[in-house]
């Protein structure tokens, strides 16, 4: 169990460092944050657009993005949305980005949109521009997929299935046994494998295997020791002992990519679907999370660790006795954090160079090494 001085004493750093930001976008001044010699005047926003596109449309590193916005951390976390139709202008002369032309003439702005006798349904937010692509991240924002240590204490079980059956269906009864907490609707998982932190060899979490969910039936009444759940959807084979835990909030989805609020030192902790090494838009898990300073949206860059090769020069015989000498890290590509736990944070691949393995280092873009 993680000491509990240790944690505090990290919170409260974040902390302090959060409330030193009263203005700029980032902690400290982020390099290379330069505009591509080609960028464009203008760019129409079309729909299937990203966030990430635009940017790397206009600035050699998307990270940039809240910077020549002018943005603070507010900003940031609560963007204003970008629709389809508007057009985003390079001022040259200022070194931003606006959707208002330069000289201030007014276009840019939203698009009218004229409104025709009928019901809508859906909200304009869903119209917005996403950050990422959605549908690469959609299941690791609405399923349980690392579930930290504390979490599992405590947790309610199935203890017991509609007539012993050993296969559910959409429909059974399931019988739970442990504190709903004021709770009806849960994920049920099952904790699969332990995720380590590649540096420490502490275990950090675990990744769970969703099963699918169960909505409350009836409570468990007085000298009764279960609750009556129905099973309402099915992934994979649930049964007894498996876990519940509540469904998660909505997930935050119109966030930006930027550089995390201070300098973050993690290494890549293990590539979902147990593969060794994953490519561009294959989703990884690094050991760090809100604790050390990472939020949705930050951006860290990828490295090789340099690797320890004989000396040519030095004495010795056919590399025996030689003296080693360590070559630099190699940066080779850009991880997007999209949804952070304490410990524990998922970041999709966007830009490799070279494969991705275990062990490798993801750093804040503002980090030099020396």
């Amino acid at each position: 169990m993680e000491n509990f001085s240790t944690v505090v004493t990290r919170a409260a750093a974040v902390a302090l460092v959060a409330c030193a930001v009263a203005g700029p976008a980032q902690a400290a001044e982020a390099p290379a944050c330069a505009f591509r010699p080609n960028a464009p005047d203008q760019h129409v926003v079309v729909k299937g657009d990203t966030l990430w596109d635009i940017s790397g449309t206009f600035l050699q590193n998307p990270w940039c993005w809240p910077r020549v916005w002018g943005m603070n951390r507010d900003e940031i976390r609560n963007p204003h949305w970008i629709y389809p139709g508007q057009v985003i202008y390079f001022d040259r002369s200022r070194g931003r980005l606006s959707l208002t032309r330069p000289g201030g003439d007014g276009r840019g702005e939203p698009p009218l949109t004229k409104l025709s006798p009928q019901l809508r349904t859906e909200s304009l937010a869903r119209d917005a521009i996403q950050s990422i692509p959605a549908g690469t991240i959609e299941p690791y924002l609405t399923q349980p997929l690392v579930v930290e240590n504390r979490e599992l204490e405590g947790a309610p079980r199935i203890v017991a299935s509609q007539e012993g059956r050993v296969y559910l269906g959409t429909g059974d009864r399931v019988y739970v046994k442990g504190d709903l907490r004021g709770g009806k609707v849960f994920q049920v998982f099952r904790p699969g494998t332990v995720l380590k932190d590649p540096q420490t060899g502490k275990v950090l979490a675990r990744e769970a295997a969703y099963l699918g969910s169960v909505t409350l039936d009836v409570e468990a009444k007085p000298g009764v020791d279960a609750h009556t759940f129905r099973v309402s959807e099915t992934r994979q084979e649930m049964g007894v002992n498996d876990l519940l835990i509540p469904v998660p909030p909505a997930p935050v989805r119109n966030y930006v990519p930027h550089a995390p609020l201070q300098a973050v030192d993690a290494r890549v902790m293990s590539i979902y679907s147990g593969v060794t090494y994953a490519g561009q838009s294959q989703v990884v898990t690094v050991n760090r999370g809100s604790l050390d300073g990472l939020d949705v949206g930050a951006v860290l860059q990828l490295y090789h660790l340099g690797k320890t090769v004989p000396d040519p020069a030095s004495k010795g015989f056919l590399g025996i006795g030689k003296q080693q000498i360590r070559l630099p890290e190699e940066q080779y590509g850009s991880l997007f954090i999209f949804r952070v736990f304490k410990n524990v944070s998922y970041g999709l691949i966007m830009q490799v160079t070279a494969p991705v393995q275990v062990g490798d280092v993801a750093r804040s873009p503002e980090h030099l090494s020396e």
